[in-house]
């Protein structure tokens, strides 16, 4: 909020005799600020100018009062406007612990030299224009103020820049419209919610001793708060709800939000090494991976119901330990889920579709940095999905590291003020309050689809994961939850005391009640001995080969698809430099016979979207391409406006193409959430450079590579990351094959490195028809970045309109036969390229050499490779060649495979750079050095160098 805005909103409190009283000292305090009172000296150095704001029917302004009573006034104006902005730190939000020390006096009316008496003697209409008619004096209004900004539920808006939203958030607050007319029937429907999450952790504690379960115990408001935002998002026709969370609290959830049953979770415990629970049949088949995970990473889905109509799906987002890293990912479901990519242009995107909740942990909100990157996303219009409701299920203890030591600010919800999230802190022992907080937070999202956040604060009864002893690191603070009744016995007695319940069905017969419940289900569980488990095969259509896809092209297809893009908009005025780029290409056929790498993608984008999958691509620069090969978006030079040659297909689907925020491991987490959720669109994210994509590891490791073992999850989902040695240093060379090669297993990946255009065309085509099958798995694909222009890449058209991705490729202009070939080399990518440009130079001499190109490293082509060394039985040596150093690339996963398949008396050679720590040198002149030995060493044609 800018401080005009913010003056302007100050003085609006200011009106009748105290304004003309305002606006007199200021004509002094301009001409000498010194000549006023201290106070209003601050005030001025504050809010500048006071602003008139006459109310309709008032008298004009006057100073007929004394000058003592305006004083009075302007203070009490100030105190109100404090405890709307700071009553949070007077708040009644800490169960246990807290930390009131920490707090100020910002709101006592003593620091603004005012007592009961001067308030008493103020109008509730000098110090709060819309004062409820039971508040006559400002002692009134500072007290029922006081009770909505500093009870149990306090907030922070001050920095939200739009005035209708604080205008709207202010009404809801100081009139209290938020909160419901709880009934007796609420009271008690909540009570039961919370004695059934505790009844439920106290039975996995007696029945499951020692075993981690990261329970929700004293965060237990969280359930009927999740309860309400759900049956809000039902009754206002939401199609899905999605919901990120760690493992603090998830069993619950579980049980009681997504109605995992209770069997199945006793039976994920196996209590003992003799014997093996059984859930009931109809508890089975909830999981889809082979390797499976622990119970508390696992999601669910479920169906929630409001009367015989209206449901909503509610998925739990399957996530693993790195906590924070499934909010992109819940982004990327809900994205998918709002957006309508059924015809040309971008989806439409429907927000009413679907809402996303994340609840987080206080300690991982504020100190992983994918928290910052998700909300980055919040606004932007590839990723916007139209406000989340944020939950913090703060603990106030990271692990075993207390506050001051986990973060540099009061607050864990503190980050959220940058992106202008409103706040709501509540204590998670008033449950009450907790479901209030939910419903405005649905609320708000609903009227301006923004995101809200609510900072729960409650504790944790037990160490970190019930096997630690919290004891030893917080002793003060478990003293005091030692000391602490649970939540459910606290509403419990408020309740007794408001007659709303009694002894008969309070606390105590609830908890025997769910007690008993859950010891029937238990006891009556089968037992069957235990036995040595390995794990699930992986499914039949990943044990296989990819089945065979056409991906070919008719020649009158391409033909008509490349005039399509030439199309523009009556009057569009494309850069002019870019007219004759764009043309050349898309004539590329018919002038030169081939087409280059830019032709080869964009063909393959445009027949994908014509054959009706819908295809969405983002990445930094992506929309006209790091090294300024794409242009899929152009710009008007006159107006900048923007116009996709993608979207003027006929009869095609959505392409949405973005350039994406400088973040990696956001924004490859949201792609992949989008990739799962709508797996019948093709979904890709592209790397400025390669190596950037260091920073989302957590997503390549733990979602993209392991996500169908653990969970099921199936993405077809393709990573275009820029790769090559070309002399420009550490950071701007490899993809870092070699990583992805390490997570390859079990048929998860394909893991590509292609040197022509026709090879990218049917690859992409190829990838785009396994969305949604049993085969599908994600792409990893390094592309070139100089040599996207190179006439080497260029392929003919016959090779797109016959054929398909081929996963070995003979070098071109290859002079071995049968009878003359020694030496087999094999390599993947540009240094095949410099090969073959180097061979050139001595053509004829080359006729020892074969020399093929592993276009997909992953599946790893054994089979086809065996058959060359068959076919040229004079082989006796095998050259792997590669420009990345011999600890890096693909020569530790190629060495094993290749030596598999050779002979007694075949050898294998490395040829390519020496281990080093670096991935490349940092100057062009010893860069280029290198790469020459390597490329004589390939092609010398005697035996020499290091076997191995």
């Amino acid at each position: 909020m800018g401080q005009k805005e913010s003056s302007e909103r100050f003085w609006e409190n200011f009106h009748g005799p105290n304004m003309g009283y305002v606006e007199e000292q200021y004509d002094k305090y301009r001409q000498d600020p010194e000549s006023v009172e201290a106070s209003l000296k601050e005030l001025f150095d504050t809010h500048g100018e006071p602003r008139v704001m006459q109310r309709q029917g008032e008298d004009a302004p006057s100073t007929g009062m004394s000058e003592a009573s305006i004083k009075k006034i302007t203070a009490a104006i100030q105190l109100v406007e404090a405890i709307r902005r700071y009553g949070h730190l007077e708040a009644d939000i800490y169960p246990v612990g807290g930390e009131h020390a920490e707090t100020t006096v910002l709101t006592k009316m003593e620091d603004y030299q005012l007592t009961e008496s001067d308030l008493r003697d103020i109008p509730a209409s000098f110090v709060w224009e819309d004062a409820p008619n039971n508040v006559h004096t400002a002692l009134d209004a500072v007290q029922l103020l006081k009770e909505r900004y500093a009870g149990t539920t306090s907030f922070e808006y001050d920095h939200v820049g739009n005035h209708e939203e604080r205008k709207w958030l202010q009404d809801q607050i100081e009139t209290a419209s938020y909160i419901p007319g709880w009934s007796e029937t609420d009271k008690k429907e909540i009570l039961k919610r919370l004695t059934d999450v505790e009844g439920f952790e106290s039975f996995l504690a007696r029945t499951f001793v020692g075993q981690k379960r990261f329970s929700i115990e004293g965060l237990e408001a969280m359930v009927p708060m999740l309860d309400s935002i759900i049956k809000e998002a039902c009754l206002a026709d939401t199609n899905e709800v999605m919901l990120g969370m760690a493992h603090r609290g998830r069993l619950s959830v579980l049980a009681h939000v997504l109605g995992k049953p209770f069997d199945l979770i006793f039976s994920e415990f196996n209590h003992t090494g003799e014997k093996e629970l059984l859930p009931s049949e109809g508890s089975r088949g909830l999981h889809g991976g082979w390797t499976g995970d622990v119970k508390y990473h696992f999601g669910a889905v479920a169906e929630h119901h409001e009367g015989q109509e209206k449901h909503t799906t509610i998925t739990l987002a399957n996530n693993p330990s790195h906590l924070e890293f499934v909010n992109p990912i819940v982004e990327g479901f809900t994205r998918a889920a709002q957006d309508d990519t059924s015809k040309a242009g971008y989806p439409d995107q429907d927000p009413s579709k679907a809402l996303s909740i994340l609840i987080h942990g206080d300690a991982a909100f504020i100190g992983e940095g994918v928290v910052a990157e998700t909300l980055n996303l919040g606004d932007l219009p590839g990723y916007s999905t139209a406000g989340s409701v944020h939950i913090i299920a703060n603990n106030q203890v990271g692990f075993t590291t207390n506050r001051r030591d986990g973060r540099s600010t009061r607050y864990a919800s503190d980050l959220a003020k940058g992106f202008e999230i409103p706040i709501i802190h509540v204590n998670a022992d008033d449950p009450l309050a907790c479901v209030a907080a939910a419903l405005l937070a649905f609320r708000y999202r609903q009227r301006f689809n923004k995101s809200i956040l609510i900072d729960l604060v409650g504790y944790r009864r037990y160490g970190h994961n019930e096997m630690d002893e919290p004891r030893s690191t917080q002793p003060i603070l478990y003293q005091d939850i030692d000391a602490h009744d649970t939540v459910a016995k606290i509403f419990s007695a408020k309740l007794e005391e408001e007659k709303v319940v009694t002894g008969q069905d309070g606390y105590d017969s609830l908890s025997a009640q769910i007690g008993e419940h859950l010891k029937d289900i238990f006891q009556n569980m089968k037992e069957e001995d235990a036995k040595e488990k390995l794990p699930k095969p992986e499914p039949e259509a990943l044990k296989c080969d990819l089945p065979k896809i056409k991906t070919s092209v008719p020649a009158d297809t391409l033909f008509s698809l490349n005039r399509q893009l030439q199309k523009r908009p009556e009057g569009f005025q494309v850069f002019k430099k870019l007219i004759k780029i764009i043309s050349k290409r898309h004539q590329a056929f018919e002038e030169e016979g081939k087409a280059d790498w830019a032709v080869g993608e964009i063909l393959a984008y445009a027949s994908i979207l014509q054959e009706g999958t819908p295809i969405r691509l983002t990445g930094q620069d992506s929309e006209r391409g790091t090294f300024a090969h794409r242009h899929a978006v152009l710009h008007d030079v006159e107006t900048d406006a923007t116009y996709s040659p993608l979207h003027g297909l006929d009869e095609a689907k959505s392409f949405a193409l973005h350039n994406s925020p400088l973040s990696e491991a956001g924004v490859i987490g949201f792609e992949y959430g989008y990739s799962v959720h709508n797996p019948n669109a093709f979904v890709l994210w592209e790397a400025q450079f390669g190596d950037f994509a260091n920073t989302g590891q957590v997503l390549f490791d733990q979602f993209i590579a392991a996500g169908r073992a653990k969970w099921g999850e199936k993405s077809n989902m393709a990573m275009l990351l820029p790769h090559g040695y070309e002399g420009q240093g550490p950071e701007h060379s490899s993809g870092r094959v070699e990583r992805f090669l390490q997570l390859a297993a079990e048929n998860n990946l394909i893991i590509a490195n292609v040197t022509s255009s026709a090879q990218l065309f049917h690859l992409l085509r190829r990838q785009a028809k396994l969305g949604g099958k049993e085969e599908a798995r994600p792409l990893v694909l390094m592309t070139p970045k100089s040599l996207m222009r190179s006439a080497r890449l260029a392929s003919k058209l016959e090779e797109f309109t016959e054929g398909s991705f081929s996963s070995l490729r003979v070098q071109p202009n290859n002079e071995a036969t049968t009878e003359t070939a020694k030496t087999l080399v094999l390599g993947s990518g540009k240094v095949m390229v410099d090969l073959e440009e180097a061979m050139e130079k001595d053509a004829g001499a080359f006729e020892e050499l074969h020399i093929v190109r592993l276009e997909q490293l992953y599946p790893f082509p054994a089979q086809r490779i065996k058959q060359i060394l068959e076919d040229y039985p004079s082989i006796s040596e095998v050259r792997w060649v590669q420009e990345e150093p011999r600890n890096m690339g693909a020569w530790t996963f190629v060495r094993d495979r290749i030596e598999a398949i050779l002979s007694e008396d075949q050898t294998l050679e490395y040829i390519g750079r020496p281990d080093r720590a670096s991935p490349a040198v940092g100057k062009p002149a010893v860069h280029k050095t290198e790469q020459k030995q390597i490329i004589n060493q390939a092609l010398k044609l005697s035996k020499g160098g290091v076997s191995v």
